[in-house]
């Protein structure tokens, strides 16, 4: 039998979501020859309209939005984390 692991996360209520930005790529594109090796693209900008398949899909290096810094700002301040 395996043992999972589950994280539970409280949000905090006076903690409100203003936006979401999604900035640098961070995919490693020499991952699979051991090294480590950026593109260089600033800012995720959208291949499509909002809610298709395409608004997934970066339109200036052409991978998915997950490999994007993800900055979350709130009410009080700007939280980063990498998605």
């Amino acid at each position: 039998m395996r043992k999972r692991q589950v994280v539970v996360r409280r949000e905090d209520p006076q903690r409100n979501v203003r936006s979401v930005k999604y900035g640098e790529c961070q995919k490693n594109h020499a991952a699979n020859v051991g090294g480590y090796a950026v593109d260089g693209c600033r800012e995720f900008m959208a291949s499509g309209e909002e809610g298709t398949s395409d608004s997934l899909a970066c339109a200036a290096c052409g991978c998915h939005r997950n490999f994007h810094k993800k900055e979350v700002q709130t009410e009080g301040s700007v939280s980063e984390s990498s998605s």
